[in-house]
């Protein structure tokens, strides 16, 4: 796909989430297995086809990002399983944002691991009810509600055993919207690893939002925050934005680099503040 493709996997996430008429029902690929695999030393691809868990693991357990949707709880399970993890070695699970598509399974993967909860405080509403805070246009999805064990703040650092994983208040998308960045080992080298939360508009009220007045100011201020920041390696939620699941493959095959491609996040960040600012000019001419 190369660092300008994973705009095509962003614009079909806005159709789902925005409820267009040609998804009737969620993407099959979000409830379909896929075979885990190895990004970097310490670093799991652990979710279905077309939604991302990623599994860091380290001498004293394993961090889980993101359980997508109550469906793949077990699916994710046997995923962590197969890449040689004990469940109840899971002993922290962070999410990326409060939407059923990335949290609905974390109540579930919880339960069975014991582990620990970590959100930001501006989500923590959402799932601790289990409904998302922002007015969108495709009727409200709810999940399973979640406990948050602890709040993280914009810069914390989320440490067990020698992994060190930061947290990065990126709002826009939901209100506590958060990116993760680590270092990870990949063969001898340092690669630095970047998830981010989703950046796009996918069907949030841009203005006239009562659930989320600040949605376009935080955008703003998110874009302008991504733009200073680098990554060797991309982990998006949905594997397709930054196919993820090819380049999987693609290491397999021999190609020991197949994750690491500087352009990528850079390339988003400038695709989707052009889509952001479109859609703000839409909704504005549409408001007036």
């Amino acid at each position: 796909m190369g660092c300008r493709g994973f705009f095509k996997g962003w614009l079909a996430l806005g159709a789902v989430l925005a409820g267009g008429p040609a998804w009737a029902a969620d993407p099959p690929e979000w409830t379909m297995p896929t075979e885990p695999f190895r990004i970097a030393d310490n670093l799991y691809y652990v979710g279905t086809k077309g939604l991302a868990a990623y599994l860091i693991v380290s001498r004293d357990g394993a961090i889980l990002i993101d359980g997508p949707m109550e469906r793949n709880v077990a699916l994710i399970e046997r995923n962590i399983r197969r890449v040689g993890v004990p469940l109840h070695r899971v002993r922290l699970i962070v999410s990326n944002h409060a939407h059923d598509d990335h949290v609905g399974g974390i109540a579930g993967i919880r339960r069975d691991t014991g582990a620990r909860f970590l959100a930001s405080a501006a989500d923590r509403p959402a799932l601790e009810r289990g409904i998302p805070q922002s007015d969108v246009d495709y009727g409200v999805r709810r999940f399973p509600a979640v406990k948050v064990d602890k709040v993280i703040g914009d810069g914390e650092v989320v440490r067990l055993g020698e992994v060190a994983l930061t947290a990065h208040l990126t709002p826009g998308h939901t209100p506590g919207c958060t990116s993760w960045s680590m270092v990870a080992r990949d063969a001898g080298r340092l690669r630095r690893v970047f998830f981010p939360c989703s950046i796009t508009v996918a069907g949030n009220r841009l203005f006239g939002n009562r659930g989320y007045p600040g949605i376009v100011a935080d955008f703003r201020r998110t874009f302008a925050k991504l733009a200073k920041m680098h990554a060797d390696i991309v982990l998006p939620g949905h594997p397709e934005s930054a196919d993820v699941i090819e380049r999987g493959a693609r290491r397999r095959a021999g190609q020991a680099d197949a994750f690491v491609d500087r352009g990528l996040l850079p390339a988003m960040v400038a695709e989707q503040r052009a889509a952001f600012e479109a859609e703000v000019a839409k909704a504005r001419r549409k408001a007036g």
